[in-house]
């Protein structure tokens, strides 16, 4: 599973995801991507794949176990989670044709918590 190797902090706070993607959101690899059309987080467990993977989880995302009490801090790290906002490309996919590329992606975006389009790539000026 995708975790980084070192962190600073252990825990961190849900934070707010405002905005659309200025960087990261080309298809630079590969002939199709999957851009995401929404903001959201997406696991370490669903960023797995054999095509080039554009996003990485950072972000620890803590869960207390249930019916315990409030206080007592924080809980410990669930998962971890890539912060997406619209317009970052998620995957890419090259050497396929068109029609191929379109159903890999279109499956791989039923999978994903957010809505996601086909994304090609532009011809560079």
């Amino acid at each position: 599973m995708l975790m980084p190797k070192r962190i600073k902090y252990r825990r961190s706070q849900r934070g707010t995801i405002r905005g659309c993607a200025t960087r990261g959101n080309l298809v630079e690899f590969g002939d199709y991507g999957l851009q995401a059309m929404e903001p959201g987080w997406i696991s370490a467990r669903q960023i797995e794949g054999k095509v080039w993977i554009r996003i990485f989880p950072h972000k620890p995302i803590s869960g207390k176990p249930l019916e315990t009490r409030m206080g007592k801090g924080k809980g410990d790290t669930d998962y971890w989670a890539a912060v997406v906002k619209p317009g970052t490309v998620l995957y890419e996919v090259g050497g396929l044709p068109e029609d191929m590329a379109r159903t890999v992606l279109n499956r791989m975006s039923h999978k994903m918590p957010i809505r996601c389009r086909l994304a090609r790539r532009r011809a560079k000026v």
